[in-house]
């Protein structure tokens, strides 16, 4: 007589599976298993995506090249995307976006490079405080400054940390090795003209890299130095680069080298892609005092302060992304009050039950307002 196995049975591990896990919670209270399993191994399949810090190498006085294992479940990116990364920084969780620096790398690892801003919690912190097996916090790569498939004739134009970006398309596109940089067949059809500012040589993040491709005929660049050169005029684009109309430029930097080449470029007619990292206050509102609900923390916020910034400066944990209107990871409810958008000026309202949406990294106190967080 062959053997049977009732229901009953076959169900029998999976019952004791779960049995003893919700011994094993019982017993950890008030921690989980997974507290447990996130101690010895965070980067697991099926945890919140996380990531720990390998590396920190220095590229200038104010910035540094942060390497990544990213946990088991991400996804990888395009080069040009940004990922967002939270890290805790005096006892507050801090969310910034950073591009990634590279193409998909063959060890699995991921690079963001960070320059130091003035009064920059987190970027001060990666720079100059972070320290190799640091967790952070990881969401998936996002963003669409990427290089098209297929080549063309392209050119970028960026200043200070705003080659980041750049960098990792030209990286993925054109590899450098130990012997040198690496002529690819399916990179040939490309045509990449660099146009690099920087305040002086010295504060040129990834100068070396850039000069190398150049001196191997993949890109042609034309670096300026401020202390050198004086302040890029766009009027001169066409003579730094003559076939300027033949070009798509993508471009990425501070918000009025931004505004000078998308006026510049309209006017021209030309096609333009702009990867901007802050958002560029044009008008600002009158402020006024700001509660955040939850926190039990008011502030007085003037009427140029993005509320995001003016929670973050009081201590309260706002979610946060891009810090530029893009990614929509700062959106939280106006309980009630008056708010002001930074770019154009739009006045939004609510009153108790509107429930309206705002996002903090553009918006600015225009008097009163409640804020449920």
């Amino acid at each position: 007589m062959s053997a049977t196995t009732s229901p009953r049975q076959r169900r029998r591990p999976t019952s004791l599976r779960t049995w003893a896990w919700r011994v094993a919670e019982f017993a950890t209270t008030p921690l989980v298993p997974a507290d447990y399993l996130d101690l010895f191994d965070p980067l697991r399949p099926g945890a919140e995506l996380r990531g720990r810090i390998e590396e920190i190498h220095p590229e200038t006085a104010d910035a540094a090249t942060i390497v990544i294992r990213p946990g088991a479940d991400w996804a990888g990116h395009v080069p040009g995307q940004f990922v967002r990364i939270g890290i805790d920084v005096d006892g507050v969780r801090l969310w910034r976006a950073y591009s990634l620096t590279h193409g998909p790398r063959a060890d699995g690892r991921i690079s963001v490079t960070v320059k130091a801003v003035p009064d920059g919690k987190v970027s001060n912190h990666l720079v100059h405080r972070a320290k190799a097996g640091t967790l952070v916090h990881l969401e998936q790569a996002a963003g669409e400054f990427v290089l098209p498939t297929g080549g063309g004739k392209f050119l970028f134009v960026t200043a200070g940390s705003g080659i980041t970006p750049v960098i990792g398309m030209l990286r993925n596109l054109f590899p450098v090795t130990d012997s040198g940089a690496v002529h690819l067949p399916r990179s040939a059809g490309y045509d990449i003209t660099v146009v690099h500012v920087a305040p002086s040589e010295p504060q040129s993040i990834f100068l070396d890299n850039l000069r190398e491709l150049d001196r191997a005929g993949l890109i042609n660049l034309v670096a300026r130095y401020d202390d050198e050169h004086g302040v890029l005029d766009v009027a001169s684009l066409g003579d730094l680069v003559p076939d300027l109309d033949e070009r798509v430029t993508f471009a990425c930097g501070p918000a009025g080298l931004l505004e000078a080449i998308e006026a510049h470029h309209t006017a021209r007619g030309l096609p333009l892609q702009v990867e901007q990292f802050r958002v560029t206050t044009i008008v600002a509102g009158e402020g006024g005092k700001v509660t955040f609900e939850k926190a039990g923390t008011t502030v007085d916020a003037d009427g140029s302060t993005p509320l995001l910034d003016a929670g973050e400066n009081a201590g309260v944990l706002m979610p946060s992304g891009c810090r530029m209107g893009v990614c929509f990871g700062c959106v939280v409810p106006l309980t009630e009050g008056a708010v002001r958008d930074l770019r154009d000026g739009a006045l939004t309202t609510a009153v108790e039950g509107d429930n309206v949406q705002i996002q903090t990294c553009i918006n600015a106190a225009a008097g009163p307002c409640r804020i449920e967080l």
